[in-house]
């Protein structure tokens, strides 16, 4: 339906034309429980400054009742391709649709859940980037904010939420009605509705005269789960720290946090109502980094009231400003206020955003910061490691070179003169040179305005006593990938250096010295004189974005010391050198590993433990050479064993190296020991054999072939919970046979029926690392298919199957020859095409990656 895909031209023409007043917006939800469609009635009051002129709304809906413009009613037949025509229009305008809207299990628009647990309903919106239009007609673009008016008829025992506080409901018998106030001007994006019989727990932010109502909902099935004090702290902490900081008190009449099922992303930014992933809600133990990651995630969305919600960017190209500045602000947040459980935030930032960036800049898909978003399909793919990572790796960079005080002292008159509005990149640049007195056009050229990254290499020479002969730093922009846009161009740094010094087995920092590094070659004569230290550390605080690399004797000292740094984050950085260096054909993914088997024992951060965890895997599965790959992965699996027998019982190091160990375990006593975990037969002290747990020891054994259908059905009989079936059907997929195999494509492929989760769990138990010659058959179904399924399924369930069904684990020239010529006979959309040519890449950097490895072993 080209009616869907908005684009910016047409955009500006209908901002042009229109300003939105308000939206008065009925739902009559009382069939929830039936499925199926809901009645939405839509009025909107808008102006014309061209009387006579013609427009569009947006509409995604199965029929249409009836649609009367400025009391003339119009033939349903204005109403076509997901857009109601709009004619004649005058200068003041009320439009009425009436319109039979469908509800959804792909987690877009209204999605429709029935939890097993209680057979009830749940309900909830999710309409970023174009998704409000699946519930009520719309102007969906993010510059035609207005004041929106929510009416909702639902079943007497539900609670109704959205963006306004909940009213009291009226009525009597089955059915209330809900009539919410109007809200502030707000993008339709940003809307909300979560209805169904959710239990809340309820408290309040104060500070002086103000006083915030905060709500937190899960469904009753979590509830026992649900820690609403941890929750509250974290959020009271953010309120503290951003209302302090930007001068500009929480700008809604209330704040919720609402943890939905089967949500595609992390969480949503509605004005006062955030829906987040119950996952969240954590049904058995985790790690202290979940709770870290969770905390980052209420941190980021709560940022986003602000940036995003109160001022929100005018097009989608500007979708940086408002996802990199709340990913910066989760950060800082965590790393400054006052009684964070997580000062040491940014060793997380780099260990993981960072990586993610680094690995999104080099994919034939890199782009500027400040994207070129010409429709709405270039903005559903771009929800990146550039536009989220990079782009706060480079605000703190910028915070770093006009100083924290002047960029908040920026960021404050921004919101001051942009408040309820729309703004672009030079909005907020110009309220940061004011503040800061700095001329920023350079630094936004080279920095949000270019693609690719930079590496910095140390560039040293000796005397004959050891001491530095002369220090230099080296800059390169390697060519951008083939397809890229643009040119690599060398940017201007602020670096620190550390120098680090080994004692008794301990890296401690000696010595910093902060610098510019501008062009391909900075000298830095004060460390000319100076006896070599055991490391030097380029980057040293992580001030810049670049890769960074070693000095062959600092690399040397690093591989055998890793550990031995006294502080989190030049750990962090040297591993994410090293991970980079491997991903690079730089190490190869033995000595990888080694590094790892090294390095792990003493690494205390246990975000940093798990982020080398999943990156060893990976290494092992796709980066090794296949002919040495077994005596990888045996010798990984036997050091996992080993640190979860080690490990002090109860801790997280010993939860993760179990969870490690149930991905790789091999042997026959490996695969003894997790089916003695989960019958109970063998007890290891401190490790709690939980819900989540037993479903990744049961995973593994049915990968291997050790579960079979009565093992996993008898799980679910256990545990059958929403994440139960999904955590089933992912075992099912995974078995070892044909049959399993062609179950799983074809319930996916085949067939539209499963929920955005069940699919999602079926595609990760297909996709077994151990399984290839099963895999192998699928690849030219996979291009036979991906196609048709773009054209017909909606965006969040098409990019589910293009990504995680294409076959990434079939590392071999074949596989790039079979995605080339599908790209040229299949002529692709321009989003559909940047996936498969992301996840190409993907196959390439592996079959280079495998060859250094190769040569490694010939060494």
């Amino acid at each position: 339906m080209p009616g869907t895909n908005l684009t910016r031209d047409e955009a500006r023409t209908r901002a042009d034309l229109l300003h939105v007043d308000a939206y008065e917006i009925e739902l009559d939800l009382s069939s929830a429980r039936e499925g199926g469609t809901f009645r939405s009635t839509t009025v909107v009051r808008f102006t014309a400054t061209t009387p006579g002129a013609a427009t569009f709304i947006d509409l995604v809906a199965p029929s249409v009742e009836e649609i009367v413009l400025n009391g003339v009613r119009l033939d349903n037949s204005a109403f076509a391709d997901s857009r109601i025509a709009l004619p004649d229009l005058a200068a003041e305008n009320e439009l009425r649709v009436v319109a039979d809207c469908a509800y959804t299990n792909t987690g877009e628009g209204l999605h429709l859940f029935v939890d097993p647990v209680d057979g009830e309903t749940y309900l909830y919106t999710q309409f970023e980037v174009p998704d409000a239009r699946r519930v009520f007609a719309s102007f969906e673009q993010p510059d035609l904010k207005a004041a929106f008016t929510f009416t909702v008829t639902a079943p007497a025992n539900w609670v109704v939420v959205s963006n306004s506080p909940t009213p009291e409901p009226q009525g009597e018998g089955d059915t209330r009605v809900w009539s919410f106030a109007p809200t502030g001007r707000i993008s339709s994006y940003i809307t909300a509705l979560v209805a169904g019989p959710y239990v809340g727990v309820f408290d309040s932010y104060e500070n002086g005269e103000q006083k915030v109502p905060l709500g937190i909902y899960c469904r009753p099935s979590l509830r026992e789960f649900l820690d609403p004090e941890a929750i509250f702290e974290v959020t009271k902490q953010g309120f503290d720290y951003f209302q302090e900081k930007f001068d500009f008190p929480y700008p809604f009449a209330k704040y919720d946090q609402l943890f939905v099922p089967e949500f595609n992303a992390g969480a949503m930014e509605n004005a006062g109502a955030v829906t987040l992933r119950d996952q969240y809600v954590f049904r058995s133990k985790v790690t202290d980094a979940a709770y870290e990651a969770r905390a980052a995630t209420i941190l980021h969305e709560l940022a986003h009231m602000w940036f995003g919600d109160l001022v929100t960017m005018e097009w989608w190209n500007d979708l940086w400003l408002n996802e990199s500045f709340a990913t910066y602000a989760e950060a800082v947040c965590q790393a400054e206020a006052p009684g964070s459980r997580w000062p040491n935030s940014w060793t997380t930032f780099a260990n993981q955003m960072k990586t993610w960036a680094y690995r999104q800049d080099q994919l034939p898909s890199t782009h500027p910061i400040m994207a070129e978003i010409n429709d709405l399909e270039d903005v559903q793919v771009n929800f990146d490691g550039i536009t989220y990572a990079k782009g706060a790796s480079v605000l703190k960079q910028l915070v770093a070179y006009v100083g924290q005080d002047a960029f908040f002292e920026g960021v404050r008159a921004y919101f001051k003169q942009h408040a309820w509005g729309n703004t672009r990149l030079g909005d907020l640049l110009g309220a940061l040179e004011k503040a800061s007195g700095r001329d920023l056009k350079s630094w936004s050229a080279a920095w949000l305005e270019t693609a690719g990254i930079n590496v910095l290499r140390p560039a040293l020479t000796l005397n004959t006593d050891g001491e530095i002969e002369s220090f230099a730093v080296l800059q390169t922009a390697p060519a951008l990938p083939a397809g890229a846009k643009g040119e690599a161009v060398l940017r201007p740094h602020r670096i620190a250096v550390g120098l680090y010094e080994l004692n008794d087995g301990a890296l401690v920092r000696t010595d910093r010295i902060e610098l510019d590094v501008n062009g391909p070659r900075t000298e830095v004569p004060e460390l000319v004189g100076r006896h070599r230290p055991a490391v030097i550390l380029l980057n040293d605080d992580d001030l810049t974005y670049a890769k960074v690399r070693l000095d062959e004797d600092s690399l040397a000292v690093v591989t055998e010391n890793l550990g031995g740094f006294t502080e989190a984050l030049p750990r962090a950085l040297c591993w994410a050198s090293a991970w980079d260096m491997t991903r690079d054909g730089e190490l190869a993914a033995r000595d990888y590993l080694t590094l790892a088997l090294s390095g792990l024992p003493r690494e205390s951060d246990i975000g940093v433990v798990q982020s080398v965890q999943r990156q060893v895997k990976l290494a092992l599965d796709v980066y090794a050479d296949p002919n040495w790959r077994e005596q990888g992965l045996a010798r990984w699996a036997e050091a996992a064993e080993q640190a979860l027998r080690d490990a002090e019982p109860g801790s997280d190091h010993q939860l993760a190296w179990a969870r490690v160990l149930g991905s790789v375990a091999r042997t026959d006593g490996q695969l003894d020991l997790l089916a003695g975990l989960l019958d109970g037969g063998t007890v290891i002290p401190g490790l709690a054999v939980d819900t989540e747990l037993r479903w990744a020891l049961l995973g593994r054994l049915a990968a291997t072939g050790r579960a079979d259908e009565a093992a996993i059905g008898a799980e679910l009989a256990r545990d059958n919970t929403a994440a139960g079936q999904e955590h089933a059907a992912s075992c099912r997929a995974a078995r070892p046979t044909a049959e399993a195999k062609a179950a799983a494509w074809a319930s996916v492929v085949d067939s539209d029926e499963l929920t955005n989760y069940v699919q999602a769990a079926v595609i990760g138990g297909f996709q077994q690392a151990d399984q290839r010659e099963l895999l192998a058959p699928y690849a030219e179904k996979y291009f036979a298919a991906v196609k048709g399924v773009w054209e017909s399924r909606s965006h969040e369930i098409s990019q589910q199957i293009i990504t995680g069904l294409y076959p990434a684990l079939l590392v071999e020239q074949g596989t790039l020859d079979a995605t080339d010529a599908w790209l040229t006979a299949a002529e692709p959309s321009p989003a559909l095409r940047r996936q498969i040519v992301e996840a190409r890449a993907g196959v390439e950097r592996a079959l280079r990656a495998q060859a250094v490895d190769r040569a490694a072993g010939e060494r």
